[in-house]
C-alpha cells in the first residue's frame, strides 16, 4: 500500500487547465512513475493523473526552505 503525501505545485505551463501554482496537492509516490520522471497527483474530484515531477516540490522540503 503506497503512502500519500502532499506536495505543492511550482509549475503549471503547459498544465494551466489542469493545475495550479503554489496549489498543496496529495499525491500517491510510485517508484515505477518516479522512474520515468512522473508524479501521480490526485485533483479535487478524487481522480488521481500523471505529471512531470519537476512541477512539484513535496511540502517538507518546502517547510525546510521557510524563513522567520
Amino acid at each position: 500500500m503506497s503512502r500519500h503525501h502532499f506536495v505543492i505545485c511550482v509549475d503549471n505551463s503547459e498544465y494551466e487547465v489542469s493545475l495550479e501554482r503554489r496549489k498543496i496537492y496529495e499525491s500517491v509516490p510510485n517508484s515505477d512513475d518516479a522512474r520515468q520522471g512522473l508524479l501521480r497527483v490526485i485533483d479535487e474530484s478524487g481522480e488521481d493523473y500523471l505529471f512531470p515531477l519537476d512541477r512539484f516540490i513535496p511540502m517538507s522540503r518546502a517547510r525546510s526552505r521557510e524563513r522567520f
